[in-house]
């Protein structure tokens, strides 16, 4: 089954990618009014480069070109363009277009091409940020209200020396000092301060005694994890605030591409006969796209 995974996250990654690329096209540079896209740029053997040839190359060669430092990419991308050319015009006066496998390699590219060219119209381009906006408004609506507390805790390798502290808490002893000169735990210079934490962070039994304490109380009895015996206190609790919507936006819509692509493809697959003459491999793209079997 790690083919299957593979084969789905391999399809959602690539369409990812492409919204990437496609969202990212602007004829403007950084801080600059835009670039007129048709404008020539340069001219090889009497064909034009514009500003749009450019733009295809920067996004086609963003790997290559990603660790340009950003004010020389234009550069860096005519000059690849440039030898593209070149290269491209001597491979065609030597009649490498007319080669077999380099047709079938050429269809792969259109079609390559022609499927990220949809995928940008029909997914991409009609994904708003207000349907984001809505997402993530529903999500939010829907979560169940969670609280988070803010604890201390002091960590010691038997149960007498925790009772022996509790003890001493409950004399008027100060918790923080308490925690810097005896718990063995990594917070103990901190006075055992954990920060704010929600449910399913902590161990089991450290997170059962913690959400059952009120702001201010701690641990009457040792609470025994594998790490030793704790004595908890709770500063704080307060309910869980949702991230903002600038900090999940772009992951909300991610889910919204994965969504449409999904869609897309699975209308697509309905509509159209689709024959794989190996056993195998029918077998496991019946699997990958989940394709019901007949009863």
């Amino acid at each position: 089954m790690h083919f299957l995974k593979n084969f789905r996250g391999f399809c959602i990654v690539s369409a990812l990618a492409i919204a990437a690329t496609a969202t990212s096209q602007s004829f403007a540079q950084d801080g600059t009014a835009p670039l007129d896209p048709d404008a020539q740029v340069a001219t090889v053997a009497g064909k034009p480069i514009t500003n749009r040839d450019l733009e295809f190359a920067l996004n086609d060669l963003q790997d290559q070109l990603g660790q340009v430092p950003a004010p020389q990419r234009r550069a860096a991308a005519l000059l690849a363009l440039i030898d593209i050319r070149l290269l491209a015009a001597r491979a065609d006066a030597q009649g490498v277009a007319d080669d077999l496998e380099f047709q079938r390699r050429l269809d792969f590219l259109k079609d390559r091409a022609l499927h990220n060219e949809l995928f940008n119209q029909e997914v991409v381009q009609s994904v708003t940020e207000a349907e984001v906006r809505a997402r993530y408004d529903a999500e939010i609506s829907s979560r169940p209200a969670e609280n988070e507390v803010n604890a201390r805790h002091i960590l010691v390798a038997t149960e007498a020396e925790a009772r022996e502290i509790i003890a001493e808490l409950e004399a008027g002893a100060d918790f923080v000092t308490l925690a810097q000169e005896r718990s063995t735990g990594p917070s103990g210079p901190q006075g055992g301060d954990l920060g704010y934490f929600t449910r399913g962070r902590m161990v089991p039994e450290f997170e059962a005694a913690a959400f059952s304490l009120t702001v201010g109380e701690f641990t009457r009895d040792p609470v025994q994890t594998q790490f030793g015996f704790h004595v908890i206190k709770v500063e704080d609790a307060r309910p869980v605030q949702p991230p903002p919507f600038e900090q999940v936006a772009g992951q909300i819509q991610s889910g919204i591409f994965r969504e449409k692509y999904g869609a897309l493809l699975q209308d697509l697959r309905g509509q159209t006969d689709i024959a794989i003459a190996d056993p195998e491999l029918k077998t496991a793209y019946e699997a990958a796209i989940q394709v019901p079997q007949p009863q």
